[in-house]
């Protein structure tokens, strides 16, 4: 069960902070994910982070704008997104799996635990 907020409406150029709990007590060997979509199409990977030793991936995208970070004794993790741009206007989804490899954390297919969905919007 996860639990995702923090999405909201800010100008191009800003941030915003998404948080994903997770109802789960033991995290280890678990991969998150944060995916997006915007409507009629596809999923789309944004960043991913393995919960024990805390590696990360990045879609070419987000890389040097987003970071996914994790608080083991929240069971959150989070997206820090700055110099936001309209394009990434979407709602994104917090993900989550256990025994999750590091060359799979981008797969969106491989995931069966997903969040609500946070809408973020991007104005110009």
């Amino acid at each position: 069960q996860l639990q995702a907020s923090g999405g909201g409406l800010v100008q191009a150029g800003g941030s915003l902070k998404l948080s994903c709990t997770a109802s789960v007590r033991t995290l280890s060997g678990y991969g998150f994910g944060w995916f997006r979509q915007v409507t009629g199409k596809e999923r789309e990977f944004v960043a991913a982070i393995r919960w024990s030793g805390g590696t990360t991936v990045y879609s070419d995208s987000a890389k040097g704008r987003f970071t996914i970070s994790k608080d083991n004794a929240k069971t959150t993790v989070y997206l820090q997104m700055n110099n936001l741009e309209p394009e990434d206007t979407a709602v994104y989804y917090c993900a989550a799996q256990p025994r999750m490899i590091y060359s799979s954390l981008g797969q969106s297919s491989l995931y069966h635990n997903w969040g609500q969905g946070t809408e973020v919007t991007v104005s110009s």
